[in-house]
């Protein structure tokens, strides 16, 4: 596959040799190679074909599908998205064309854009969650899974397996037997969890290879005209800048559980400081979501002004860069240029 990145500009490393963006920005999710870090969160891309409009999609580290489901769903009635300050409520009801034609005409399409592809699954019971896995085990261009356990679980009365350690660990081991081997299953998590540390070492211990932190909050706005919720669901998904500080917490303090497990930070990505400041926390990768609604571009663009915020602090890769949060004050990494810190202070 073609690395499409943000251009061959050039730092050095403290032994003097010369390092490419390319080099500086290359990541891994377990067995999952990727070029850069910069994702699009499940379903903020559509197929793919509405950001190919905008740039190409094999320049992002990878793209996410929209959560596959076994049957089509039509999602719920409108109106199901709704704007708040910093922020974007969204009670869609995961709609889509069900599994056969994501098959058919959506993975085909994104495999001949020569796109590395996550696909998202969900399901309203263990058994469709296994189901899906298997109906991927065959099936080339599969890069990861990412499991969504933030969908509605039909079993719960409308809950989600996410805020149960027993019952996110069931279905990641379901999927985890089910997938092809080397490729990595991701599980995404919500914030709600009483505690999200406690779930993700469920899932760590039940076969997750990485983890994706985090999904939407629940939220609510009301219409002042109408006087109602602002959403026929009542009750949506809060995602966008607002929980960005939530996301960066969550991230930081599953990396210390699990510093060996492998991130994907979402939530509110909108600058490549932004992006710097999960990977700080311990992402090894970001997801970029709703700014993509009022800026397809923004995946090439938080790419590049990513590359530039390292290369500016003399990091000379992404992975020095991860987790640094976490180090003693005063920790210089060992990419960093002395005298670029040096720079920095004065």
């Amino acid at each position: 596959m073609s690395d499409r990145g943000s251009g061959e500009r050039t730092a050095h490393d403290r032994t003097g040799h010369e390092r490419t963006a390319g080099d500086r920005l290359r990541t891994s999710i377990g067995a999952l190679s990727l070029p850069n870090p910069v994702l699009t969160a499940s379903g903020c891309g559509g197929t793919g074909r509405e950001l190919a409009q905008f740039f190409e999609l094999s320049r992002l580290g990878a793209f996410v599908t929209t959560s596959v489901m076994p049957q089509a769903r039509a999602g719920r009635p409108t109106p199901r998205v709704a704007e708040t300050p910093s922020g974007l409520l969204t009670a869609m009801g995961l709609p889509g064309p069900g599994v056969e034609t994501f098959l058919e005409h959506d993975l085909p399409w994104l495999i001949e854009q020569d796109v590395r592809t996550i696909v998202s699954v969900a399901g309203d019971g263990v058994e469709e969650y296994g189901d899906l896995s298997r109906r991927l085990r065959g099936v080339p261009g599969v890069a990861a899974i990412e499991v969504n356990l933030a969908a509605p679980n039909a079993g719960d009365r409308g809950g989600t397996f996410g805020r149960h350690p027993a019952a996110a660990a069931a279905v990641v081991r379901a999927v985890r037997a089910h997938a092809r081997p080397g490729v990595p299953v991701l599980a995404k998590l919500a914030p709600d969890a009483t505690d999200i540390v406690t779930i993700a070492l469920a899932c760590v211990d039940a076969g997750a290879d990485g983890l994706t932190l985090i999904n939407t909050m629940d939220g609510m706005a009301i219409d002042p005209h109408t006087l109602r919720p602002a959403l026929t669901g009542v009750s949506g998904g809060l995602s966008g800048p607002a929980i960005r500080p939530i996301a960066v917490r969550c991230v930081y303090q599953v990396h210390a559980a699990l510093p060996r497990t492998p991130i994907v930070g979402v939530g509110g990505i909108a600058t490549g400081l932004d992006a710097l400041e999960f990977v700080l926390a311990g992402a090894s990768a970001v997801a970029v979501g709703t700014a993509l609604f009022h800026d397809p571009t923004a995946g090439p663009r938080i790419l590049r002004e990513l590359d530039e915020a390292l290369a500016a602090r003399g990091i000379g890769s992404l992975a020095d860069a991860v987790g640094l949060a976490h180090r003693p004050a005063g920790y210089v990494p060992p990419q960093v240029r002395p005298d670029e810190l040096e720079k920095e202070r004065t």
